[in-house]
């Protein structure tokens, strides 16, 4: 007899962060958060995580604001460089946002690739 095993939800969520972080390797942080601030999974810091989960969460509020304003259409992802490095904050359904740090010299193309197949298993979670 074969006994299935399900995962909770928070399970899930950290197992994305695993293949993302596997995918990606120079990423320096992963976060799952809600639209409201408080972080779901992550894997930054324990002092950096309610920080970076309310600055994910409003800087999907900005780029929601601006692709209307602008009329863009529906909000998808917003990158923030700085000498330092990336964090890109992508929409992760209607509820979610996925906040992901890189340094400098990382492949942003790699990044936006491998975070939006992981974006749509988050979406579908949540």
């Amino acid at each position: 007899m074969v006994t299935e095993v399900k995962q909770t939800k928070q399970e899930v969520f950290m197992e994305n962060i695993r293949v993302l972080r596997q995918a990606v390797p120079e990423l320096q942080g992963v976060m799952i958060t809600g639209i409201d601030g408080l972080p779901i999974a992550y894997d930054f810091p324990e002092t950096e995580s309610a920080r970076i989960a309310a600055m994910a969460a409003t800087a999907y509020g900005i780029g929601t604001r601006i692709s209307e304003s602008t009329q863009l259409g529906q909000f998808h992802e917003m990158v923030v460089r700085g000498d330092k490095g990336y964090l890109v904050i992508y929409k992760s359904g209607e509820n979610g946002v996925l906040a992901v740090q890189a340094p400098n010299l990382a492949n942003i193309g790699l990044i936006h690739l491998e975070t939006r197949s992981v974006v749509q298993e988050i979406a579908n979670s949540l």
